[in-house]
């Protein structure tokens, strides 16, 4: 039997949850992905690869997920780290980006000296849906003179076509594996 490259294999550690938090959504969990200490040393190890010859001055990582692979991935590289949060989650003095829900808006913010103008900032999440958060972490880092090395992502959802919109503001991308379906 043929040995699975390593999308594959990370991607079979992920776990499917239908109709949460909805009908109709099948929800992609990585908790198992994480959770499998092969797994996610493969993970880590295979964005380490990615980044090491250009490598970013600093990785922001959106909330929740991007905090665990974002932290993870900073350390290997050697790199600082730099949480985007809910509104509200941040001491001290913040910006903050407004993006759009399904029934609304929101926002999320970051430290106002957590950017220096002229740093390559790279931009981790777990997944790329509509990429409304992603869209305004982007444009936060731009606010603080930061230029965008990459968003990366381990999963895209190409069904709801996150990463054209994300194309306007973001011009490299890099997602891991797809899944098919909302």
């Amino acid at each position: 039997m043929k040995e699975k490259n390593v999308p594959e294999q990370l991607k079979s550690l992920v776990r499917t949850i239908p109709d949460w938090p909805k009908k109709g959504i099948q929800f992609r969990d990585i908790t198992t992905l994480l959770n499998d200490p092969k797994g996610y040393h493969l993970l880590i190890e295979e964005l380490t690869k990615r980044y090491k010859d250009n490598k970013p001055d600093v990785i922001a990582g959106i909330e929740a997920r991007g905090f665990i692979l974002g932290g993870a991935l900073a350390y290997t590289l050697g790199v600082g780290f730099v949480p985007i949060r809910k509104k509200g989650k941040l001491p001290g003095e913040t910006v903050s980006q407004e993006y759009e829900l399904e029934y609304g808006t929101d926002k999320i913010e970051m430290h106002k000296d957590a950017i220096k103008p002229g740093q390559k900032v790279l931009i981790v999440d777990d997944l790329i849906a509509t990429a409304g958060t992603s869209i305004a972490a982007v444009k936060l880092v731009k606010q603080l003179g930061g230029n965008i090395l990459e968003c990366v992502f381990i999963i895209e959802l190409p069904e709801l076509q996150g990463r054209a919109k994300l194309e306007k503001e973001c011009k490299k991308i890099f997602c891991l594996f797809e899944f098919e379906g909302e």
